[in-house]
């Protein structure tokens, strides 16, 4: 069973996460303020005047691997360090205080956040999120929910952030990661639900005793026809 502890967690606060911005994001920046048209340098024209997913991510600001991105007359920006909404604070405060627009407004999103979810799962895959928090229950049931064979008490998690690799493991049957750092899925995350100790036992002939008492009635058979 999930959660068998979750009571002592009754009205306890939910402590959401930031998620600073990585490499290989793919951001969709809208600049707008008073006058329209002086904002049009600023943003890019989706390809075919579309608004579709697909021709968001391929006109989308593509991180790359220095947490730089290419932006319309500023050039290279570092977005290093900085979340959606952090990014969009300072973009703003860049184009007034260069005197590019005045009093504009800056949205930031992350368009391509994923994760992946694999193992004793009912439906394992990449899936894509929207929204600036889920958690790790929203990503598994995402994924169809744990197959009744998949290992409760040590789900592993694999993060990427900030040029370092991250390795967690949660317990499905406690309460206490509700609170800690994999509480909540970021971008990226590898979630792997490893199988049982029956399920490992049955994927082999040898450790499977029903098989081997099978194996050796054949083999028994077989002598006593051979030998009459």
């Amino acid at each position: 069973m999930y959660l068998q502890d979750v009571d002592q967690h009754h009205n306890t606060e939910i402590k959401y996460t930031s998620t600073t911005i990585q490499p290989n994001d793919i951001l969709r920046i809208n600049v707008s303020a008073l006058v329209p048209e002086s904002t049009i340098p600023y943003n890019e024209v989706t390809s075919g005047g579309g608004q579709s997913v697909e021709l968001m991510l391929l006109d989308g600001y593509l991180v790359s691997e220095n947490s730089t991105i290419n932006f319309p007359v500023l050039g290279l920006i570092s977005v290093k360090g900085m979340t959606p909404i952090e990014f969009s604070d300072f973009l703003k405060e860049k184009l007034e205080a260069e005197g590019h627009l005045k009093n504009p407004s800056v949205n930031v999103r992350v368009i391509n956040a994923k994760v992946m979810v694999l193992g004793e799962v009912n439906n394992p895959g990449t899936y894509n999120f929207t929204e600036q928090n889920i958690t790790l229950l929203q990503a598994l049931a995402n994924a169809g929910d744990l197959a009744i064979t998949g290992k409760r008490e040590d789900i592993t998690v694999i993060r990427e952030e900030d040029g370092l690799r991250k390795i967690g493991h949660v317990d499905l049957t406690s309460s206490d990661w509700l609170d800690g750092e994999f509480g909540y899925v970021k971008p990226n995350d590898v979630i792997i639900v490893n199988p049982s100790g029956p399920k490992v036992k049955s994927a082999g002939f040898i450790t499977n005793i029903p098989s081997l008492l099978s194996l050796f009635s054949i083999l028994l058979s077989t002598v006593i026809i051979i030998t009459r």
